[in-house]
């Protein structure tokens, strides 16, 4: 395994907020192990550069670490969703790289 590669499964969530959007959150086992490696690097709101690839869809977007949940948060883009027929409630797998 490379470094900075990371193979995850996870369940899809919908946060209810004003804007709602559907979120994984990385297991504690692995968002543990991202944040002693890489956690001197988060940005604001505790982010990190992130590129995923979730069946033939490939983007760059940013993990942010949720203290209340214990993990970091992959949000998941509607255009991703729709590609790769992801529902909330799905448990996907995916590779997260991060960007370093």
């Amino acid at each position: 395994m490379i470094k900075n590669l990371f193979h995850i499964r996870a369940k899809v969530w919908l946060w209810q907020g004003v804007n709602p959007w559907h979120l994984v959150t990385i297991p504690h086992s692995q968002s543990a192990e991202i944040r002693r490696r890489f956690g001197a690097m988060e940005g604001g709101w505790r982010s990190l550069p992130v590129n995923v690839t979730i069946g033939q869809t490939r983007w760059k977007t940013s993990i942010f670490f949720d203290t209340k949940r214990g993990g970091y948060l992959l949000p998941l883009k509607a255009d991703v969703r729709k590609s790769e027929g992801i529902s909330d409630g799905d448990m996907i797998r995916f590779l997260l790289e991060i960007r370093v």
